[in-house]
C-alpha cells in the first residue's frame, strides 16, 4: 500500500543503526535513498554494497551535519542531480554520558551541534527546495527528549530542542504542503548504544521498565518512519510518534 516510487529521499546517519534501517525501508517502497555518514567510510561502503546487492538504489557522502556549508552545498548538488528532494529524516546523533558537574562544556556542546543544530541545518538547507513541491521532514528524538534522562542531559536537552523545533516548523511549513513530523524512539539495539547494554544488570532493568518485555530494533522504528513519510500521514503535523514498547507514553 506504501509506495515511495520515484521520491528522492536523504537520510542522516544513514549508514548505520536507525539511520541505516530507515534508509533500507524507503528504498524498498522505491525511493531513491541518499544518506549521509561522519566518519565511517568502510562501514558506509559496506552497507551501499548490501543494498546494491538487493538492487535498492541508495548512495552513501560524507556530510558533517554541523557543517552548514557543507550541508547546503549537499543538499544542493542532490537536488539538481535527482531534480527535486521528496523526503528529509534526520537520523544523525550522538549519545555519550555527560555527568553534570563532572562533563565538559566541550561535550554538551557537540551533543547539541550534532543531534540539534545538524537537524536544523538540514532543515532550512532542504525547505526552500520543498517549498516548490510539498515534502515529507521527520526527525529522529527519544524518549530522552520526553522525560529527562539522568546522566545524559546534554543528549535530553538536543532531543527535547529537536521536538519543539518539530512542533514549530510544522506549523510554519504545513501551507506550503510540507508534512514534518517526529519520531521518539526509546531503548534500540544499535551500535550507539551497545556499551550499555552489554552490562546485564542494567539491560534488566531496562528490560523490565518496557511493557513490551523487550529492547526494539533499528526496523522497528524505521516501520513508523516510513508512514509518516507517506501519504497515509498527510494530515499528520507536528505529531510526535512515541515508539518504546510503552516504556514512556507521553
Amino acid at each position: 500500500m506504501i509506495s515511495l516510487q520515484d521520491k528522492v529521499a536523504i537520510v542522516t546517519g544513514g549508514s548505520r543503526g536507525i539511520g541505516a534501517a530507515t534508509a533500507e525501508l524507503l528504498a524498498r517502497a522505491g525511493a531513491h535513498v541518499v544518506v549521509t555518514y561522519r566518519s565511517r567510510k568502510k562501514e558506509a561502503d559496506l552497507f551501499i554494497q548490501e543494498m546494491k546487492r538487493w538492487r535498492l538504489a541508495c548512495e552513501a557522502v560524507k556530510v558533517d551535519v554541523t557543517n552548514e556549508q557543507r550541508v547546503s552545498q549537499f543538499v544542493g548538488d542532490v537536488e539538481k542531480r535527482h531534480g527535486g528532494i521528496d523526503i528529509l529524516v534526520n537520523s544523525a546523533g550522538i549519545w555519550v554520558p555527560a555527568p553534570i558537574g563532572a562533563t565538559s562544556t566541550k561535550r554538551w556542546r557537540e551533543t547539541i551541534e550534532v543531534n540539534l543544530v545538524g537537524t536544523f541545518n538540514f532543515c532550512n538547507a532542504v525547505v526552500p527546495f520543498m517549498k516548490l513541491r510539498g515534502g515529507k521532514i521527520v526527525n529522529i528524538a527519544s524518549t530522552a527528549g520526553q522525560r529527562g534522562e539522568a546522566g545524559y542531559s546534554h543528549y535530553a536537552a538536543s532531543k527535547g530542542g529537536v521536538i519543539a523545533f518539530t512542533k514549530s516548523i510544522a506549523a510554519e511549513l504545513a501551507p506550503y504542503g510540507i508534512n514534518v513530523n517526529c519520531v521518539a524512539p526509546g531503548w534500540v539495539t544499535t551500535d550507539m548504544v551497545a556499551g550499555a547494554l552489554k552490562r546485564q544488570a542494567a539491560r534488566r532493568e531496562i528490560i523490565k521498565s518496557i511493557p513490551r518485555g523487550r529492547i526494539a530494533k533499528p526496523e522497528e522504528i524505521a516501520g513508523p518512519v516510513l508512514f509518516l513519510c507517506s501519504e497515509l500521514a498527510i494530515h499528520m503535523v507536528g505529531a510526535i510518534v512515541s515508539v518504546n514498547g510503552g516504556s514512556v507514553m507521553a
